[in-house]
This record gives structure tokens, C-alpha cells and sequence, in this order.
């Protein structure tokens, strides 16, 4: 399930949405689709990371969605959204077949929306940047934590020295099959660490883990390959539409050099953005920029619908 049971209120509570409905992919997958805020307002398509659901976007669900149409999924395996049923459903073409699926479902014929990524949904959206139907449907793009190659070997969740013990261990670590267990005091410590900047709250921490802990253990594993072996530097070359980056200065998971890299590559960058202080997970650690920066972008590359 994508909801989390013992929030019940309060920022980081998923709230329920205005429609759901289940996008269906090109290899047959059922993705989950939620649809929040006016069906007449501007659209926001928002695509979520390794480990995470719709619950991960909960703050820029409420900020939003009273004046635009928020589109959530569950990436394959996540949430709501059935695992893979063989190892070829792991791959970023099926991220990127999956996101088609849910623009064409939401959107009307040539509607364009704000697709925001964050880490493997940032991925998602490099991967589909070429592609005829992204480009008919995409106004701008916000990429949050993410990257587009290396991430195995330039990861510094490992606390060493760069080189191949690192990269070795790290691909252990991030590929085990060992299944996470409950949240406890001590995997809320490990993830903080892992995941988040120094600093971050507590209750941002709890959700965090609550998340990332009720994400399937063999769904883990499979995307783990998939981005340590990711290779996407040649699809940031063709994402032409204006396309925002923001990334946390203590992200070990996809540290900032990423951001910096996607940024230079871009052919229409219209921003690089360096929060001090946040980990990866920027859109529940930095809630109120990530949502400025999306609520910008649709204000500058959307045009609202007469009558709205």
C-alpha cells in the first residue's frame, strides 16, 4: 500500500486523492494513479524514487494541489503497483514505458504539465526525455537528487576513500537481498545517515524510514542493479524542454557532483539549485523549496486551460 497507516495528519500524511485510476504499461504492467486538486487547474506529474510510493510526494500534494491537478504513481513494484514478473521488467526503458502509460491516461491530447523526478524518478524522466510522448505532454522538468550515471562509484554512503573497496562495498550494500525488518530507533540512525542531511527532524526521519521500509525486499534488490549499472548521459543530451535541478550539498547517495554534471549537459537548464544542509531525500527535507521551484516552473511553462 502506498498510504502510511499511523500518520493520520499533519504535513508528511498522504492525503486521499480525488481519483484513482491504474495506467496500464507497454509490457502489460498495471502502474497505480492518483489524481489530486481541480481537473481544470494546471498539471503536475510527479515521479517518485528507489523505495519510495506516492506517499513520498505528500508535501507537495497539500501545498499544490488546492490550485493545480497533481498526478502521483507508484513506480513498477512500488506501493500499489505490481513487481515485475521477470527480471526484463527492471530496466529503465520499463520506467520510462511506465511514465507513458500514466501521461497518457491523466493528460488530454497535447496537455503539457510539470514532470518532476526525484532520484530514480528523476531517472525516469531522463530516460523518457527522447520519446514522442513526453515530449507532446512535458513543459518543463524539475529533477530532484539524482543521476545519470556512476552512482555505484560515486556514492559516499560507504564512509571511505574513493576507488574500488568503496564501490565494491557499496554495490553490496545497496544490492543486498537482506529484507529491512520493522523501523527502529536504529534503522531510523542508519537511514539518517544513509539518506538524509545532518539535521533533519526526527518526524522527517520516521517517515522516511516507514516508507522506504514497507518497499518489497526482492523490488529492492531488482532496481539495485539496475542503477548500478545505469548509463543515461547520452538521454540528458535530448531532454530539451526547460529543465530545473536541485540537489542536497549532503547527499551522499547521489552526491551533488551528479546535479552539477546533469546541469552542465543539459540542453535548456533554467537552474541548478544547492540546499546546505539536505540528504537525498529533498522533497520531504526541503518540502517548501521543492515546491516553490515546481509551483515556478509551472507558472512560467504552463499555460492554464481557458475557462479554468
Amino acid at each position: 500500500m502506498s498510504r502510511l497507516t499511523r500518520l493520520a495528519d499533519g504535513p508528511y500524511a498522504p492525503p486521499a486523492a480525488a481519483r484513482e485510476l491504474t495506467a496500464v504499461s507497454a509490457d502489460g504492467a498495471r502502474i497505480h494513479v492518483e489524481a489530486h486538486g481541480p481537473e481544470e487547474a494546471p498539471a503536475v506529474v510527479l515521479a517518485h524514487g528507489w523505495t519510495c510510493s506516492t506517499a513520498f510526494w505528500a508535501a507537495q500534494i497539500r501545498s499544490l494541489s488546492a490550485t493545480h491537478r497533481v498526478i502521483t504513481y507508484d513506480q513498477r513494484g512500488h506501493g500499489r503497483s505490481a513487481a515485475p514478473a521477470d527480471p526484463e521488467g527492471y530496466s529503465t526503458r520499463a520506467l520510462a514505458d511506465d511514465l507513458e502509460a500514466v501521461l497518457a491516461a491523466t493528460l488530454a491530447p497535447g496537455e503539457k504539465a510539470v514532470l518532476v523526478g526525484h532520484s530514480m524518478g528523476g531517472m525516469t524522466l531522463m530516460a523518457a526525455g527522447g520519446r514522442e510522448t513526453f515530449r507532446e505532454h512535458a513543459a518543463a522538468v524539475l529533477l530532484c537528487s539524482t543521476g545519470s550515471s556512476s552512482l555505484v562509484a560515486e556514492s559516499m554512503v560507504v564512509p571511505l576513500r574513493a576507488g574500488r573497496v568503496r564501490t565494491r562495498i557499496t554495490r553490496s550494500v545497496l544490492g543486498s537481498r537482506a529484507p529491512l525488518g520493522p523501523v527502529t530507533p536504529l534503522s531510523r540512525r542508519i537511514l539518517k545517515y544513509g539518506t538524509m542531511g545532518p539535521g533533519s527532524a526526527p518526524d522527517k526521519v520516521d517517515v522516511c524510514a516507514r516508507i522506504v521500509h514497507a518497499c518489497p525486499t526482492a523490488v529492492r534488490h531488482g532496481w539495485s542493479h539496475v542503477l548500478a549499472t545505469l548509463e543515461l548521459d547520452v538521454e540528458v543530451g535530448a531532454l530539451r524542454v526547460p529543465t530545473a535541478v536541485v540537489a542536497g550539498l549532503a547527499d551522499r547517495l547521489t552526491p551533488v557532483v551528479h546535479a552539477r554534471r546533469i546541469a552542465a549537459a543539459l540542453p535548456r537548464c533554467v537552474g541548478l539549485t544547492e540546499l546546505a544542509g539536505v540528504g537525498h531525500m529533498t522533497p520531504i527535507e526541503a518540502p517548501d523549496a521543492v515546491t516553490a521551484h515546481i509551483a515556478e516552473l509551472v507558472a512560467t511553462y504552463v499555460q492554464v486551460k481557458e475557462g479554468a
